[in-house]
């Protein structure tokens, strides 16, 4: 597989100014009839993107997350590509390939005109193909034999359907498409049909999808974006901790705070994950860390993607994998493996990064141009037709300014950054940053301000910004991560009793922390410092009841390594 390397420059998200929205007319929508949630979801999509009523179509399927590959072709592949030649959205011709010194003269039957690029799958749809051991194909022997495999998931193998009829069913399908730069050649005419699902835990999050992929549409996707490598810098490993490292990258040169965790485990529930607009990471069996919690804080739009091979083997629970949790945390897109597909058959994430971000491509788009092979194991959960960034930013704020919108203080984060990024002095940056009006009313920009006077070598005017922080409502992420970093702020400069006050107020506050006998360790050594004999007895009597066997206490004090 060739490496990924990512070109593009600061302004690289003006060109999506190129792309205009798609509308509803481009998609063919899916649901089963045996499952009433399912229409319910269809019908919602439908009304909120304009689909049009013969591009949706209801079909008998079985109720599990699993098709046989028996009821697969003669329930839903072969009822839907009938439903899509009798109703007009696609033509089908006979095409012949001339002779090549490699190929010989070819006649077949493609797909010649289309009026949809996209598929979307509804809540109820089945989700995985199941291996059939009776089917016997003399080509799968060439394979590789972990390859010789026929079970996949059922939006890979519709994303094949031009060739279903005749093409090999064991192991994957190069993705022709894969590092497309032409977001149009993504076409059933050229041989690939973009499939998603509105799909998760509930028929309720399913229908959500589509809201959020609007709001964010109407509003910007802002927020901070979280990043787990592994620090694998050699070995068979290596292909997917770059991946990772390079969408970090992607973010931060995007004009996005973005945390790039390098241990080698994941985030831990301590790590005050808030305000997400992008994560990626692996590699965990089932949701992990901040992401078994409540507390966890996705923006409307959010993506979020773990690398595991069994990310997605199920989407109908809250807790097991990764896909089913991400979407009943708020994530409105992601994507996920039904079965093992082997690193180099998972998505490309920084080339999705990329494409979505910085080249403007529907998430549906983005999507497929990110992976190397089709007929295989991916299964895309999101309204495909989502682009969040189809307008150039500048245009974007100005917007967002005009009607007053709260998202405006993320159109100045991102403004500063990308100052940064051209080089601008670091002074005139701040001086730019405390002319802007709502400076004093959010929580977001005094983060930054706190940030920049760290960086700028004024600890004092730090601690004034981040103390300013929790005077303007920030988010219950938000709070943690400040307070915990004022009281080490404070610390360094000496002002012990005031760091002590700020863990004192941090357990009322901040009650649902994941660690609460690391804040009592810290308040029982400035007790003794201090010398508040009364409190540090308090607390170590505190401390001796949370490390009762009973008490399922979080390991490790929280990390943040920005980028």
């Amino acid at each position: 597989m060739k490496r990924f390397f990512i070109f593009f420059g600061i302004f690289g998200l003006a060109n999506a100014a190129v792309f205009g929205a798609e509308s509803g007319a481009q998609v063919f929508v899916v649901y089963n009839s045996r499952v009433p949630e399912s229409k319910g979801v269809a019908e919602h999509y439908a009304a909120m993107r304009d689909v049009p009523s013969d591009q949706i179509l209801g079909l008998d399927l079985p109720t599990s997350e699993k098709i046989s590959r028996t009821d697969f072709r003669e329930h839903l592949q072969k009822p839907l590509t009938k439903a899509l030649e009798s109703r007009r959205i696609i033509r089908w011709d006979t095409v012949t390939t001339p002779a090549t010194k490699d190929q010989p003269r070819r006649v077949e039957q493609r797909i010649v005109a289309t009026k949809v690029r996209y598929l979307v799958l509804c809540y109820g749809v089945p989700l995985i193909i199941l291996k059939d051991p009776d089917l016997h194909e003399p080509d799968a022997e060439k394979l590789p034999e972990q390859l010789r495999r026929n079970e996949a998931a059922v939006d890979s193998e519709l994303a094949c359907l031009p060739f279903l009829a005749n093409m090999l069913l064991a192991g994957p399908r190069v993705n022709a498409f894969y590092n497309c730069t032409n977001a149009q050649q993504l076409n059933l005419t050229n041989g690939i049909f973009m499939v998603t699902r509105l799909d998760g835990p509930t028929a309720d999050i399913a229908r959500g999808l589509v809201d959020k992929a609007m709001e964010a549409e109407k509003n910007g996707l802002w927020g901070r974006c979280y990043f787990d490598s592994r620090s694998f810098y050699d070995g068979p490993l290596k292909l997917g901790d770059e991946w990772i490292r390079y969408s970090a990258e992607v973010c931060r040169r995007l004009g996005f705070d973005t945390v790039l965790d390098t241990n080698f485990g994941c985030f831990p529930a301590t790590f005050p994950m808030s305000q997400i607009a992008f994560y990626a990471g692996w590699y965990d069996e089932n949701a992990s860390g901040p992401f078994a919690r409540p507390t966890v804080e996705f923006m409307p739009g959010a993506f979020a993607y773990h690398l595991h091979s069994f990310s997605a083997a199920t989407l109908r629970s809250n807790r097991r994998q990764w896909v089913g949790p991400f979407l009943d945390r708020g994530v409105t897109a992601t994507m996920g493996c039904v079965d093992e597909p082997y690193l180099g058959g998972t998505p490309n994430i920084a080339l999705f990064f990329a494409r979505f971000i910085d080249s403007g491509f529907s998430f549906g788009e983005a999507a497929y141009a990110c992976q190397n092979y089709l007929s295989w194991q991916t299964t895309v959960v999101g309204d495909p037709l989502y682009r969040p960034f189809a307008r150039a930013p500048m245009e974007l704020m100005q917007d967002l300014a005009r009607r007053h919108n709260k998202n405006l203080e993320w159109a100045y984060l991102w403004l500063t950054n990308v100052k940064l990024l051209r080089g601008e002095k670091l002074q005139s940056v701040i001086e730019a940053l405390q002319t802007v009006d709502i400076l004093g009313t959010s929580a977001v920009l005094q983060e930054k301000l706190a940030d920049l006077r760290e960086q700028e070598g004024k600890p004092a005017l730090s601690v004034e910004a981040l103390q300013q922080v929790l005077t303007l409502d920030p988010t219950p992420q938000q709070r943690v991560r400040v307070m915990l970093e004022l009281s080490e702020r404070l610390i360094g400069l000496g002002r012990e009793e005031e760091a002590y006050k700020v863990y004192q107020q941090f357990l009322t506050q901040c009650p649902d922390y994941a660690d609460p006998l690391s804040i009592y360790r810290n308040l029982l050594s400035l007790a003794q410092k201090l010398n508040h004999k009364a409190d540090a007895a308090k607390y170590q009597r505190e401390m001796g009841l949370l490390t009762q066997p009973s008490f399922p206490s979080a390991k490790g004090p929280p990390r943040r390594h920005g980028t």
